[in-house]
This record gives structure tokens, C-alpha cells and sequence, in this order.
């Protein structure tokens, strides 16, 4: 069984892209972010052709987030309570065995925005609706894009990218809460010093120079971890395909017993 999770910075430019993924790599369950639109405007019937269904939570323009499956999926949630006016950022279901939810946590945009902190209190929120609805006993994932690099190691800059955005002390410690709630980051469950990146700016070769930052996760249960056999960023679709351009984020696919 393969789940993944994908941010694919917008479907509406990248429809062709994730179809040619689905049928070259076949996952079971995959949670996509940052869709950027509405509910009414998702393409259920391209994902259905070809095998998918599909289960969204959308808004014009930003955010937004997805769970297409092979099998049916039970809706439980679609957004984070409390949080609505931060955009469409959630989505719970369950499928395939599993309690499934796909993140598109707030970037913050920097130290002294607004947002930073806002962004802050959107994980302290997660948390404790994690804690609040869902029972880490149970075989769960919660997969997506986190916007934290949750050591020197995920960063391409190491050491040197300490304090910054994505690299201060609070955002890790809110990440750290929602891994002792009873999550494992598969990644790094399997592979304890091996340093890989899922997000590459577009800008300056940033991919090819291999500057890039590791902020998509699949974390799991232990139930869902103890059937972990292998996990990898996807890296052959960062690259562009033919006259398809990628997403600046790749792919991570775990194969479950």
C-alpha cells in the first residue's frame, strides 16, 4: 500500500502533471495541498477516469487541500475549528484502513509579519484538535506540507539557518507537540541521518544546486509506522516533464506493509 502526500502550488496549472504521477507511481491514498481553488471548480471527473476519488476542501486562489484515493473515502472534517479565516488548510477522512488527514500549514512569511504568529497559534490550535477528535491508537496519518524544518539537517544552509522562518525554536516546538501527541515522521524514522529535501525555490537553479528544505512530512501512528517499509521524497517528479512544469515541492511516497 502506497500513501503519499504532495504539495502541488496550484491544480489548476499542474492538472496534467499530477495525472501523469498517479498513473506512473499508483498510490493508494494521496493528501495533495495548496490547490489554490474553489470546491466547485476541482476536477473530480479527471481523477475518476482514471481511478481516483476524490475528496476536497477549496478556496478561491490560495490554500485548499485534497485526499484522492482508490477507494472510497469517509469525509470526518475539512478545515481546523477555529481557524476559518486562515484559509482552507484541513481535510479528515477515513480510507483504506486509516484516519487520514492532509495538512497545508501557514508559511508565516517572516519574523515580523503578523502572520508568524498567527501561524504559531494555528499549531497550538492543530494540536489540541488533534488531542480533542482523533486516537493515535488507531491507524492514523497526518501528512502535508508543515512549513518547518524540524532540525539543521532538513535545511540545506544547516546551522546557518538557525532562527530564521521555518527554523525558530517556537515553530519546532509547536511541531515537537504534535509528534509527542503520538506521531512519528516516517522520513526520519527510517532514514535517522540521511539528509533530503521536498521544496526547492524556483528561483536561482536552487533544485540543481541542491538548496533546498525538507517541510513535507507523512507522520504516523505507531501502528502505521511499524508497517513502514520504505519512504522517499520524489525526486524524479521536481523535474519538469516534457512541456509539464513541476511544483517547486516533490512527492513523498511511504510503501505500508
Amino acid at each position: 500500500m502506497k500513501v503519499a502526500t504532495w504539495n502541488i502550488n496550484g491544480l489548476r496549472a499542474r492538472l496534467d502533471f499530477v495525472l501523469a504521477w498517479l498513473a506512473d507511481r499508483q498510490p493508494d491514498v494521496v493528501g495533495l495541498q495548496e490547490l489554490k481553488l474553489q470546491d466547485e471548480k476541482f476536477p473530480h471527473s479527471a481523477f475518476e477516469e482514471i481511478g481516483y476519488h476524490t475528496a476536497c476542501h477549496g478556496q478561491k486562489a490560495w490554500n485548499g487541500v485534497a485526499i484522492l484515493s482508490k477507494e472510497k473515502a469517509e469525509v470526518l472534517a475539512r478545515g481546523l475549528p477555529g481557524q476559518e479565516d486562515f484559509g482552507s488548510r484541513l481535510i479528515t477522512a477515513r480510507v483504506s484502513g486509516l484516519n487520514f488527514t492532509t495538512l497545508y500549514c501557514p508559511n508565516g512569511k517572516n519574523l515580523e509579519h503578523a502572520d508568524y504568529e498567527r501561524k504559531i497559534t494555528w499549531f497550538d490550535d492543530l494540536a489540541a484538535h488533534l488531542i480533542r477528535e482523533h486516537d493515535t491508537d488507531s491507524d492514523t496519518i497526518v501528512c502535508g506540507d508543515f512549513n518547518i524544518c524540524p532540525s539543521a539537517i532538513d535545511s540545506w544552509q544547516g546551522d546557518a539557518s538557525e532562527g530564521e522562518i521555518f527554523h525558530t525554536v517556537a515553530e519546532r516546538s509547536r511541531l515537537q507537540a504534535v509528534l509527542d501527541w503520538g506521531l512519528h515522521d516516517l522520513f526520519r524514522h527510517k532514514y535517522p541521518e540521511e539528509q533530503a529535501f521536498s521544496w526547492w525555490d524556483y528561483r536561482g537553479g536552487s533544485f540543481h544546486r541542491g538548496h533546498g528544505l525538507r517541510i513535507d512530512f507523512l507522520l504516523a501512528s505507531a501502528s502505521v509506522r511499524d508497517r513502514l517499509v520504505e519512504v522517499e521524497v520524489d525526486r524524479e517528479w521536481r523535474k519538469k516533464k516534457n512541456d509539464l512544469t513541476a511544483s517547486d515541492h516533490a512527492p513523498v511516497v511511504a510503501t505500508l506493509s
